[in-house]
């Protein structure tokens, strides 16, 4: 029996297969873009490139995410956090703290014994997310991983506002004072951080592990860990915690 994740986020678009002998045998990812519908059709087709037909008799399809109401061949719909805490259990284990940095809301739940103890989310600002790093970057005209390679080598500059807009304009007015873009760099990444991680500390304890978009950048792994005062456990496959969680328990469906 197969079951399948699909996990439409407000960014990225995810899907996992997990497979008869509960392995992770697939996995893939795309732009949302503009429509969550369109998103679930193109991770179908992507699926049924690779050889799984999610109207097979043997397969079962959970659907998670800001869009898992637009996923017309989901069996059932979970939240996303029952979902990335499966997923963090069978990448992990069964106790610590999962965040989960997405590109409009930032997760961390608590785990005990397995099962979700306690969430918190940050859904109310863009600020301390991975779009607010989309935003940053864009404006001082370079990639994410660019400014995490910049920010290593840059000296601390506060960006103090808690609104996007707001702390675009300080970014902006950084720009024109003519400080150093390494700088600018490692103040929107400590700024995101810095929520991230007191977020994090009020919610849980160690071990901490980071999933979602930013679990590759390795700068973010790194200071959040300095900022909780613990490591922060992370791998490529955390990426797609929320869609390994959904197809897990998709499988129980059957």
């Amino acid at each position: 029996m197969i079951g399948i994740g699909i996990d439409i986020g407000s960014t990225a678009a995810k899907a996992a297969v997990v497979d008869g002998e509960g392995s992770v045998a697939w996995t893939c990812v795309q732009p949302t873009g503009f429509s969550s519908v369109d998103a679930s059709e193109r991770l179908r087709e992507a699926l049924a490139a690779a050889g799984y037909d999610v109207a097979a008799d043997d397969v079962r399809v959970i659907a998670t995410g800001y869009g898992r109401v637009a996923v017309p061949y989901a069996h059932k719909v979970v939240t996303e956090i029952t979902c990335h805490g499966t997923g963090a259990v069978r990448l992990f284990g069964d106790h610590g703290t999962v965040i989960d940095v997405g590109g409009q809301d930032t997760k961390v739940i608590q785990l005990k014994s397995g099962r979700v103890a306690k969430f918190a989310m940050n859904d109310k600002c863009a600020a301390g997310t991975g779009r607010f790093l989309e935003i940053m970057a864009d404006r001082l005209g370079i990639s994410q991983q660019q400014m995490a390679d910049l920010a290593r080598s840059g000296e601390p500059t506060k960006i103090s506002s808690m609104c996007t807009v707001f702390a675009e304009s300080e970014v902006i007015s950084l720009i024109g004072r003519g400080e150093p873009r390494e700088n600018i760099a490692r103040g929107v990444i400590e700024s995101v951080v810095s929520r991230v991680a007191t977020m994090a500390g009020q919610a849980g304890g160690a071990p901490y592990y980071l999933t979602g978009g930013l679990c590759e950048n390795a700068y973010v792994v790194e200071r959040l860990g300095e900022l909780l005062g613990a490591p922060v456990t992370t791998s490529p496959q955390a990426r797609f915690a929320g869609a390994i969680g959904a197809a897990i328990r998709a499988q129980a469906l059957m």
